[in-house]
């Protein structure tokens, strides 16, 4: 028997899952389906930084306004699921310190931040003070109050369960075959039987590809594979992120550390090497040599969705109405996942939503081949 719904929304990572929530929160009527465990791709390989400010210099205007205001929707979703839920998505504060060694690297990310509210430059003697790890290399920090950090498979759970409690239907291990636009909805072939649904939204990340090459849209998205480890902090206690050279560490708040990562272009497998977590240590002793001294406890690898622009694909197929894609969003997945997650529903909704958003992140500006028909 064909199951129904308004929207069906295919992948159940923290893109999609933020999706369900605001599309359950503003009153529609949601399947969520996921090939695996929901939150078990990407997400649960991330980090975990909300870092709009850090990543400025590759965000571009209109993607910045775009992280800004995710990054500042957390603190009203935070509530929200912890209402409704009891989750707590571990918000931690604290901020991100971005480590200068030179003169430099000081002059340019002067440059690169000066129009940025809420970066404070501090000096050596001020920046060991406040962690005493630190290398002694350091010449000084920019301190980001505002790049705090979530647990993302946590915070996902909390997407999808306040989903689920706003009457969003969460349906695990079931992989999404094919998508047919049939007169007035479209009909989806899945691993248990076929579905309904007046709209779809795509937001299965790297694994997108596939229902995209069938919507005429090439295959527009392809994998930056990233090797992390993490550690245990029995050295010296961190109140807040460390970043340099686009590698991190992130404290959690159960004293482990975060440790990453590698940027491996179109490689499809999810284990770690040997060179690659080489890589991730040596970058991390440069920030804190005392890694060096604390007890190792797993390492692993995820498939970030990048786009060749590097901005996300956030809107409505151009010949197919009520076929939605949210996908390619890069390492900035978890930062970004409010701000997707009500864009989607503000276009369903037919509220309005930033131009310059609806352009930067239009889902045909890639397409890469021929228009196969669903």
């Amino acid at each position: 028997m064909t199951k129904s719904s308004e929207v069906a929304v295919v992948g159940g990572g923290i893109i999609g899952s933020a999706i369900a929530f605001y599309l359950a929160k503003a009153g529609h009527q949601v399947e969520l389906l996921e090939a695996g465990k929901v939150g078990s791709g990407s997400t649960q390989a991330a980090a975990g930084m909300l870092g709009a400010h850090s990543e400025f210099k590759e965000f571009g205007a209109s993607l910045y306004s775009f992280a800004r205001t995710s990054q500042e929707m957390y603190e009203e979703a935070e509530t929200d699921i912890r209402s409704l839920t009891g989750i707590d998505i571990e918000r931690r504060t604290g901020g991100l310190m971005q480590l200068v060694f030179n003169e430099e690297e000081k002059e340019m990310l002067l440059s690169q931040f000066s129009s940025l509210k809420g970066v404070t430059w501090l000096d050596c003697p001020t920046v060991t003070k406040k962690m005493p790890g630190l290398s002694k290399s350091v010449l000084g920090a920019f301190h980001m109050a505002e790049d705090v950090h979530v647990t993302p498979e946590i915070a996902c759970r909390g997407f999808h369960t306040a989903a689920s409690m706003l009457g969003a239907r969460i349906n695990a291990y079931t992989s999404v075959d094919e998508i047919v636009k049939e007169s007035d909805h479209y009909r989806l072939r899945t691993s248990k039987g076929e579905w309904q649904a007046e709209r779809v939204v795509i937001a299965s990340g790297v694994w997108s590809n596939a229902l995209l090459q069938r919507s005429g849209l090439g295959t527009p998205i392809f994998p930056v594979k990233g090797e992390c480890i993490a550690v245990t902090n029995t050295q010296t206690p961190l109140t807040c992120s460390l970043f340099h050279d686009q590698h991190y560490i992130v404290p959690r708040n159960n004293n482990e550390l975060i440790i990453g990562a590698t940027k491996v272009k179109n490689d499809w497998s999810t284990e770690p090497t040997l060179g690659g977590l080489q890589t991730i240590v040596e970058k991390a002793r440069k920030m804190l040599p005392e890694v060096d001294k604390m007890p190792f406890l797993r390492s692993w690898a995820g498939l970030r969705p990048q786009t060749s622009d590097g901005k996300p694909l956030i809107g409505e197929h151009p010949k197919m109405k009520g076929l939605f894609i949210a996908a390619g969003h890069q390492r900035n997945g978890i930062l970004l996942a409010p701000a997707t997650g009500k864009m989607i529903c503000d276009l369903i909704s037919s509220n309005v939503v930033p131009e310059e958003w609806k352009e930067a992140f239009r889902v045909d500006r890639l397409n890469t081949g021929e228009e196969v028909l669903m």
